[in-house]
Parts: C-alpha cells; structure tokens; sequence
C-alpha cells in the first residue's frame, strides 16, 4: 500500500516535470514567443538544470542537445527510482532498455502535447477566435509549424473552414500507434516509464 502511494506521487511529479523540460524543448524548436508569460514560466522551471549541462553540451544545428539530454537524464532518474520502489532495482543495470523506454516515454508525451494544443487551438477558435491569451497563443505557436505546411496544400474552405486540425489529429493517431508498436518491440514497463500510459 505504502510503496503505491509513494510510486503515485514520485511518478506524477517526475511526469510534471518531464513534460515541462519536454515543453522548453519544443518551445525552442517552434521558436516561440519567449516573451509569453508560459514560456517565462517554463524557462525558469527548467534553467537550474539546464545552465550546468549546457555548460558541456553545445547545441547542435539549432537543436537544444542539453534539453534532449535533461529528458533522458530524467527518465533514467525515473526508472531507476520507480524500479526501487516496486522492489525490482536490478532493472537499472542494463541502461540501454531504461534509454529505450525513456524514448517511447518522451515520444509519447510530444504526441500528447501536440494533442492538446490542437484541442486548446481548436476549443480556442471558436470560442474565442480573437483571443490573445497567453496559453492558447502558446498552443498555436507549438502546432503551426504542423499546420502551416498541410494549409499550403490544402488551403482553409471557403476562406473560413481549415481541415489542417483533421489531418494533424489523424496523423497524431498514427504516431500514437507507431509509438506503441515500438513499446511491445521494447518491452516497456508501463509503471516505470514516464509519459507511457
């Protein structure tokens, strides 16, 4: 009983915490407005962490390699506290199946993330087309670089209806799917992989 509670609470804020050095990432890589009172909040949450690896690890072509190393260190940390507690610690000898899981973990949380952008983009469009607040225009910055290519092709229908939300959730389902393919490949333990539900 005790060990589950325990588990509860160190996975979901290790998650927390995972999705928000997941969200600096993709904040990044989107170039989104950093200015944005989400983003200050993220870049704060996360730059204790990131100061001292970035001091080791370049970015590379643009790509914030400290962050990708954040998620991996964290899932690592993860599995290795998670394991501990289900009394199987032996799992964290072998780390090349803990860096595989955490993978499927992060792919997962990327998915979820685009997933509700889109919802929040969506919600956001009708209910408050004009709207300037902070999250939903987060949202949209974080999806548009999937939207903006498929509205090239696929221009919005009559000037006002645009189908790039239809194709991106689609293609998020099929991601979905892939991810859990490469999860039964790799032999992912649910419990002790962050993101993986």
């Amino acid at each position: 009983m005790f060990a589950n509670i325990l588990h509860l609470i160190v996975y979901s804020l290790m998650s927390l915490f995972l999705v928000i050095v997941i969200l600096r990432f993709l904040l990044q890589l989107v170039r989104a407005d950093f200015y944005n009172p989400v983003s200050q909040a993220i870049v704060k949450i996360t730059m204790p962490l990131l100061k001292p690896l970035r001091k080791f690890i370049p970015s590379v072509l643009g790509i914030d390699t400290a962050s990708v190393v954040l998620i991996i260190l964290v899932q690592l940390l993860a599995t290795a506290i998670l394991s501990t507690i289900m009394g199987a610690p032996g799992l964290i000898l072998n780390p090349l199946p803990l860096i595989l899981w955490g993978l499927v973990g992060a792919l997962t949380i990327v998915s979820s993330i685009f997933f509700w952008c889109m919802i929040i983009s969506i919600i956001g469009s009708f209910v408050a087309p004009m709207s300037h607040h902070p999250l939903l225009t987060l949202a949209n910055q974080i999806i548009d670089p999937l939207a903006a290519p498929i509205r090239k092709v696929i221009p919005p229908l009559g000037g006002v209806l645009d189908i790039s939300p239809i194709i991106i959730l689609l293609g998020l389902k099929i991601v979905d799917m892939l991810i859990e393919r490469l999860a039964n490949l790799v032999g992912v333990y649910p419990q002790l992989v962050l993101g993986y539900w």
